[in-house]
């Protein structure tokens, strides 16, 4: 059995054993009980500038491998969110490449018509977010001309998702939330989006524990009186909403959302705590998910929805929760620094040649952190390779002074 030594929390080590490798098997057919996309990250070069404010330099095969890697299990991929570190080093100019590249590799999958996608489309295989990310938000203008240069920089992202072939997610934006004045403008921008849209998109609730620079959004703190006004906007618009995508982290208030959304829209859940059982869901709503944790968790996730779908719904909803306590840590506070622990488990599993973050966000968790990652990982089944894992664990730990 393979063991190393961690670090423990009173600055001394102990040995830890790791367990065997779980065999997760891939699906040989669709998965349709839920519909599922996982966030995916992005690679960068290794030994690229990857520092804060420094351009993205991607590494494209092994990025663009991982998502293949996603498919192979038949999830979908929601790409160029903020998992990709849209806003924390993913520049506009190397976003568009990765939703060009994304599309084109999932048309080839669709073309290639492997068993776990059959009959489904790009749309199916891949989201992308359009936001407004390529805007300097300290030189936007007050007030209409403000709102304007929003809804013009969103049209010029949503234009490149529908042309490389992805669903659209409308994600929220920084520069919104700095020119609103209050609900009103909320209901303009995006009321004019869906009005031009011609495809249903999936509408992105992001919470303030993902990025602060969202307070306030849908014309409110008060979350009651946002979700008012994000419902007005789904109720008027319900043909061209796909579905929602709410991360809030309380569970509570997704329930709620959920049974009150309009016939025909999903709730895509972006909870990372409470999946388990938004997912598995109650007599007469569930969730589906659109879930960055799902990236770091997809071979048991896959397997578990393989259960709903074979009607085995308690024993999909015991592998669901036996990953909880993995996504609590990952997406612990500060919790958008949850990235850093998806990267750092791809790179544990090989998926990746360096554990580097464009924008230098793979220094986002400590040293105690990133290895009680690890711990968790393999208690879940989630090391691919044990070996590999406990090799590369111990090169970071010896690089970082534990045990020297």
């Amino acid at each position: 059995m393979t063991s190393l030594i961690l670090p423990t929390d009173d600055g001394g080590t102990r040995e830890y054993r790791l367990q065997a490798a779980t065999s997760w098997v891939k699906p040989t057919a669709p998965l349709t009980a839920r519909r599922a996309y996982a966030a995916a990250h992005v690679i960068p070069e290794v030994a690229a500038d990857n520092t804060p404010g420094a351009p993205a330099q991607l590494d494209w095969d092994a990025t663009l491998a991982y998502r293949h890697e996603l498919w192979s299990y038949g999830l979908g991929v929601a790409d160029a969110m903020d998992t990709a570190q849209r806003g924390m080093g993913l520049d506009w100019a190397a976003t568009q490449q990765l939703i060009k590249r994304t599309g084109a590799e999932a048309a080839s999958v669709v073309a290639a018509g492997n068993a776990a996608i059959t009959g489904k489309s790009v749309r199916d295989l891949v989201s992308c977010g359009a936001g407004t990310d390529q805007l300097d938000i300290t030189a936007l203008p007050e007030g209409a001309a403000g709102i304007q240069a929003v809804i013009d920089a969103y049209r010029e992202q949503i234009a490149v998702v529908s042309e490389a072939g992805p669903k659209v997610i409308l994600m929220a934006s920084r520069a919104l939330a700095k020119v609103a004045n209050g609900a009103d403008d909320y209901l303009h921008v995006y009321s004019t989006l869906l009005q031009e849209v011609d495809q249903p998109v999936i509408l992105h609730w992001l919470g303030t524990m993902f990025d602060p620079a969202l307070a306030g959004y849908w014309g409110s703190d008060d979350v009651s009186v946002a979700t008012d006004t994000f419902l007005s906007l789904i109720r008027e618009h319900s043909d061209k909403v796909d579905g929602v995508k709410v991360s809030l982290l309380d569970a509570s208030h997704e329930v709620a959302l959920r049974a009150a959304l309009p016939e025909g829209v999903r709730l895509y859940t972006g909870d990372d705590f409470n999946y388990p059982e938004l997912i598995d869901g109650d007599q007469t709503h569930h969730s589906d998910a659109l879930l960055g944790i799902f990236a770091a968790i997809y071979p048991a996730a896959s397997v578990a929805l393989q259960k709903y779908d074979a009607g085995q719904g308690t024993e999909g909803r015991a592998i669901l929760d036996s990953t909880r306590e993995l996504g609590k840590h990952i997406f612990s506070a500060p919790t958008f620094y949850y990235k850093t622990g998806i990267a750092f488990m791809s790179w544990l599993n090989g998926k990746q040649p360096g554990f580097q973050m464009v924008g230098g966000l793979h220094s986002g968790r400590s040293v105690l952190h990133l290895a009680k990652t690890f711990e968790l990982a393999d208690q879940a089944g989630l090391l691919k390779d044990p070996s590999l894992a406990a090799f590369r664990m111990s090169d970071f730990l010896r690089i970082n002074g534990v045990g020297a």
